[in-house]
């Protein structure tokens, strides 16, 4: 099947899959194939700053589990700020929550909330754990015009409820946007999100995106390159990465994939035998390496099976979040949460060869730890 009939195919199968082309992709470890190049050496050659990746707790991560934080099916506020309060303080090893939060951002930060909306309603970051996150910088004296909601796509972001109208005086912005009219090309016969890319940062593979008339829109330019949004580059200081605890395969879509395939455009190309280069590879580079200063996964509701997309049958109460500087580290540990439940389920009975390469990669990046025996796991359980 010609690619753009594949993907032609996809929009008719359903609504969960429609809305993103490339939901369904698989990630796919080819070790005994050549890889096309990329300029990932570009990356590693810029000089680190004092807070690069893996931050100011490298190896560190602090897990809250609640069994009682999801009421009538959808993660509790209270819950959720009880629980972000514990691994926020448990992480950092201080008493005092602002003091805390202030050991990662301040009040001259433009602070960007990476969430992830791509699974609309049923499985995006949820509301619960992004207003508690809000709720306690403002209580750490970051004013709420200091914080920017975004992703790649704003229709994901407000069909998932990511509006001015639940987040008053917060940005909400996405690379790729519409018109009035649902269009994503202007007058000129340009994508809209060409004004929000910077062609002087990308990441560049030796493979090329095709243009094809339904997945160009979730593009923005074909080619090699895959540029970095202005988002990251531009408009925020500091970045908190907020992913959900989702499976991707037999391995996880959760902090790195989030970073990675969120912040550049013509990712299309990217699944399959890229997909674990891609995901260590663009955290590699300064505008993410120099200002995700922080991971908090939403493990409340997640999936073990099916994901990135919502797939009803797959999803499940994991009653937890997991916090750290380290994104490399939190999601190892994210790693053995999923697959310890798709063992549970019968899907597969052990670790799968290559799962945890982009791991592995990161790791040789020295963007932070994905060896377990060297990572420090806090774990807290609160009462129902």
């Amino acid at each position: 099947m010609k690619r753009r009939n594949f993907f032609r195919s996809l929009a008719l199968g359903g609504a969960s899959v429609a809305f993103s082309p490339i939901v369904k992709a698989v990630p796919v470890v080819q070790a005994d194939k050549e890889k096309p190049a990329t300029n990932i050496k570009d990356a590693l050659a810029v000089p680190r700053k004092e807070n690069s990746m893996p931050g100011k707790y490298p190896g560190k991560v602090a897990r809250t589990t609640h069994p009682g934080c999801i009421v009538d099916g959808q993660p509790s506020e209270e819950a959720a700020y009880e629980m972000l309060r514990s691994c926020m303080l448990n992480l950092t090893g201080k008493s005092n929550l602002k003091e805390a939060w202030l050991q990662f951002v301040g009040p001259d930060d433009v602070i960007g909330l990476k969430v992830n909306p791509i699974a609309g309603k049923l499985l995006s970051t949820s509301h619960a754990l992004t207003q508690s996150i809000i709720n306690q910088l403002e209580e750490a004296g970051i004013s709420r015009k200091n914080v920017i909601i975004w992703d790649r796509r704003e229709a994901d972001l407000k069909e998932s409820g990511f509006t001015t109208e639940n987040y008053p005086d917060i940005k909400i912005i996405g690379t790729e946007y519409q018109d009035e009219k649902g269009s994503y090309i202007n007058a000129e016969g340009k994508f809209y999100g060409e004004a929000r890319i910077d062609k002087e940062q990308y990441f560049s593979v030796d493979l090329e995106g095709e243009y094809d008339a339904y997945t160009m829109p979730f593009m923005i330019n074909g080619g090699k390159n895959s540029y970095f949004t202005k988002i990251c580059t531009e408009m925020v200081t500091k970045i908190i990465n907020v992913p959900v605890l989702k499976n991707a395969g037999t391995t996880i879509t959760c902090c790195m994939k989030n970073l990675a395939f969120g912040s550049i455009t013509n990712t299309a190309r990217l699944h399959g035998p890229m997909w674990h280069d891609t995901c260590a590879s663009v955290c590699a580079f300064p505008p993410l390496r120099d200002k995700v200063v922080l991971n908090i996964v939403d493990g409340m509701i997640g999936c073990f099976d099916g994901g990135p997309a919502a797939n009803p049958q797959f999803i499940c109460h994991y009653n937890t979040i997991l916090a750290g500087s380290d994104a490399v580290a939190v999601d190892r540990i994210s790693y053995d949460i999923v697959i310890a439940k798709r063992i549970e389920e019968g899907l597969q009975e052990e670790e799968k060869a290559g799962a945890r390469t982009f791991m592995d990669m990161a790791q040789e990046f020295q963007l932070g730890v994905a060896d377990k025996d060297k990572i420090e796991l806090i774990e807290t359980t609160l009462q129902a």
